[in-house]
């Protein structure tokens, strides 16, 4: 395991220091960093910091570090064992995809949930179309789940915790491959494993988990095409020194970047599983683009920013924005299968959800037409989509969703997420032994499923944030902007709709960027190779405080996120502030 040395902070090291050379064939400097040293050549500049990372151990212990948290989620998961809070209608729409092959409307959930907890599945189904609120992507990922275990907790629980886990190891490997060290990628394992918002929405079937993975994925992959791309131009400087002289620098070879493309499918997939996707994948393809920009500005392009978006962002626009709107069209494709289903349910107006029923929402003629040829029954089949999408839209924008006219008691306003303002209860029996199993008589007792991150690590992480500003802004460190541009994209956009029943587990999208910045921080407060040994150690041992102070923080919270049997009075001293009662 490597340890983080200069990696943190390049713009300081000794290697910076330590040459003044230029390219070959290049007459000209590469300029200075912000600490005034001449900066390396291209060569050393463009290199991935992870490469000088034990590969091996680079694997090894994030995968250690996954396993940990694969423990902590998966032990207890049928627990509470019956739908609860939304998995009424994400884990039995999964079962109707995965059963009808497409959203089929069930029968009152009064009466549809006590036959499911019970065991059996006859009866549930209404026989008609349902309306459904969110893409079907999600709850395709947990029919996987339903599939292999029935439609029980634990199968619609299954692949939420997998999922959970798996951000673990993606953001093990993220933060190593920002930094060059496995021990700073995992500390942000370690951190995002003891966040308790991220276990308890790794615990239910719920589809913001699934969300979280996949923009996460979609980071780390245009990250990786950072690097991607700035090897392939650094050996093409090698082989080719005059090739930075030209007036947009080298276009062939990277007009197809692979990492990009997957960045795509990512994107495509968050996009299937939640709209919230959208304002991260602009403002992510809005950053790709200003690391292209200053990559040929670091091989002397000038008006970089002008010219990489005619070389850099016009081929994105088919790698990296196309692929993903095809990727979430075909993540529809129940929808597009079953077009004639949704056009004879909701085609005329009826049968929507909230006040969206009535003569505006007619479809359109073209809902009679019976075309028999492929490309016609194509076309209709989009062209359904397109409704059904402008009446979801309706759905979340219109009154029924209104703050007033649907108080919900754990609704959250996004300004107060960052701090934890109101965590949401998701299960909750409370009461003396004969309401509480297992109480002791005499005794009040809780059991509670309370999503709420550690607070710890959230009110660090909003200090970090600030710092993380600071050194993308002032400092122009590219690393730093991962954390600022991930979190103001998965929470900013809320606020939009705050006058609307929203909900502080929202955040769960959030807080993986949040442990990036926090991670990137305390690499930042170990200091770099060169620092004396006292700051060394004082560095490291301020950041093993506080990832012991994030798990001794997470385990006291353990009985309110995990549906332990707890005392009244032990309850409210995990309750520090009235809005989280």
């Amino acid at each position: 395991m490597t340890t983080p040395t200069a990696t943190l902070a390049p713009s300081d090291s000794t290697a910076e220091r330590a040459s003044t050379k230029t390219l070959p064939g290049q007459g000209r400097s590469l300029g200075r960093g912000t600490a005034g040293w001449p900066l390396p050549r291209l060569p050393k500049r463009f290199r991935p910091l992870h490469w000088a990372s034990d590969a091996v151990a680079g694997w090894l212990a994030p995968l250690g570090v996954t396993l940990l948290a694969g423990v902590i989620r998966f032990w207890n998961l049928t627990t509470p064992p019956a739908l609860t809070f939304d998995e009424t209608y994400y884990a039995k729409d999964a079962w109707a995809l995965l059963t009808k092959g497409y959203a089929a409307q069930f029968i009152d959930a009064k009466k549809a949930d006590p036959i499911i907890n019970g065991g059996s599945t006859k009866g549930i189904f209404s026989g008609q179309v349902n309306q459904v609120v969110h893409p079907d992507f999600g709850k395709w990922m947990i029919a996987v789940g339903e599939w292999m275990f029935g439609l029980t907790p634990l199968g619609w629980r299954f692949i939420p915790a997998l999922v959970g886990t798996l951000m673990v190891l993606v953001t093990c490997r993220l933060v190593r491959r920002l930094t060059g060290s496995t021990l700073l990628g995992c500390v942000a394992g370690l951190l995002l494993a003891f966040d308790g918002l991220e276990f308890v929405m790794s615990r239910f079937a719920l589809v913001d988990i699934l969300l979280a993975f996949w923009l996460l994925c979609a980071a780390h992959c245009l990250v990786a095409d950072r690097d991607w791309a700035r090897i392939k131009m650094a050996r093409r400087l090698l082989t080719d020194p005059d090739a930075g002289r030209t007036r947009f620098g080298p276009v062939r070879g990277f007009l197809v970047r692979p990492w990009r493309i997957g960045a795509g499918v990512c994107f495509g997939f968050a996009g299937g599983v939640k709209w919230s996707a959208l304002p991260v994948f602009l403002a992510f393809g809005l950053l790709t683009w200003a690391w292209d920009s200053g990559m040929r500005r670091a091989i002397g392009v000038r008006w970089s920013v002008v010219k990489s978006g005619i070389v850099d962002a016009l081929p994105a626009f088919f790698s990296f924005f196309l692929v993903a709107i095809v990727v979430y069209v075909a993540t529809w494709s129940a929808l597009l299968i079953n077009h004639t289903k949704y056009e004879q349910q909701f085609g005329t107006g009826g049968n929507s959800i909230g006040e969206l029923s009535g003569s505006g929402m007619m479809w359109g003629s073209y809902i009679n037409d019976h075309p028999t040829t492929f490309v016609g029954q194509a076309e209709q089949a989009l062209h359904t989509l397109w409704e059904y999408h402008v009446m979801t839209y309706r759905f979340h924008t219109g009154p029924y969703l209104l703050r007033v006219n649907s108080p919900h008691p754990y609704m959250s306003h996004p300004g107060g997420w960052l701090i934890i303002n109101r965590p949401l209860g998701i299960a909750n029996i409370s009461g003396d032994a004969s309401k509480v199993p297992g109480c002791p008589v005499g005794e009040q007792c809780v059991r509670q499923v309370k999503a709420m991150g550690t607070p710890i690590l959230w009110w660090g992480g909003v200090v970090a944030l600030i710092v993380c500003l600071y050194y993308w802004i002032l400092r122009r460190d590219w690393r730093f902007s991962i954390p600022v541009v991930g979190v103001a994209s998965t929470w900013l956009p809320w606020f939009r709709w705050d006058d609307r029943t929203i909900f502080y587990y929202y955040a769960v999208a959030t807080i993986p960027f949040t442990v990036i910045g926090v991670t990137l921080v305390l690499g930042k407060v170990l200091g770099a190779a060169h620092a004396s040994r006292e700051r060394r150690v004082a560095g490291a041992a301020f950041g093993g405080l506080f990832v012991l102070a994030v798990a001794l923080n997470f385990f006291y919270l353990y009985p309110v996120l995990s549906y332990d049997l707890i005392t009244l009075q032990a309850w409210q001293r995990r309750m520090w502030f009235p809005t989280w009662n």
